[in-house]
């Protein structure tokens, strides 16, 4: 049988830290969910990956910066792209309701298609 999982199901009632759960790990490819819930980046902090990242908010509404760059905010149905080496915070996720997100990490050699 495949595995599978429910993006939506199994979300703690209580979020004291961001829930990290990786989905899929292959060479040059890891693809995670994360869920908020009014968590934010540090205060000065910056993620700053060695890999390219894309993520798709699937619930919920948060704001991204990138260095330099005014604020993004995010909805359900957002997709970005991250290019490795772009210095990126999250500003804020909605307290109210868990923010879902799905995180696609690949290396180089893939490119997407926007």
């Amino acid at each position: 049988m495949a595995d599978w999982i429910n993006l939506f199901s199994e979300i703690p009632a209580d979020l004291s830290e961001e829930l990290f759960q990786t989905l899929l790990n292959a060479p040059g490819l890891r693809i995670e969910r994360i869920v908020s819930r009014g968590h934010v980046s540090p205060e000065g902090f910056w993620y700053d990956q060695e890999t390219h990242e894309s993520v798709l908010l699937l619930s919920g509404a948060a704001r991204l910066t990138f260095e330099g760059e005014p604020p993004i905010d995010l909805v359900p149905g957002a997709f970005v792209n991250i290019p490795a080496r772009q210095r990126h915070r999250v500003d804020w996720t909605d307290p109210t309701q868990p923010t879902v997100w799905l995180a696609i990490h690949y290396g180089a050699g893939v490119a997407p298609k926007l």
